[in-house]
């Protein structure tokens, strides 16, 4: 007996790999518009530098939920670009809040 495959299983008519993508990128979702809040309303810049990170790595993964949902590789390359510039930015924006001096 060949044990069942996890594309083979299916959930409401679909494959359980795609519930578990679509339903991850909705979870993904609402963790972008918190992040988008704090973003707004944070009370600290602080709170706000961190609420950018978590932004950002909440954008990284739908791209990375996405190019799995489509089957592309395009969206990897970009998640991959978007995490360089994501952690120059929170590197830049920490060192300002701390010595208010970019450059040394």
């Amino acid at each position: 007996m060949n044990p069942p495959e996890l594309a083979g299983i299916q959930v409401f008519g679909y494959g359980l790999i795609d519930v578990a993508i679509g339903v991850s990128m909705y979870v993904v979702g609402m963790a972008m518009l918190l992040a988008l809040w704090r973003l707004l309303r944070g009370p600290t810049v602080p709170d706000r530098i961190v609420a950018l990170d978590t932004l950002n790595v909440t954008a990284i993964a739908e791209l990375m939920l996405l190019g799995m949902h489509l089957k592309s590789a395009i969206y990897f390359e970009a998640a991959l670009i978007i995490a360089m510039l994501g952690f120059v930015s929170t590197v830049v924006l920490s060192k300002y809040v701390m010595r208010r001096d970019i450059v040394e």
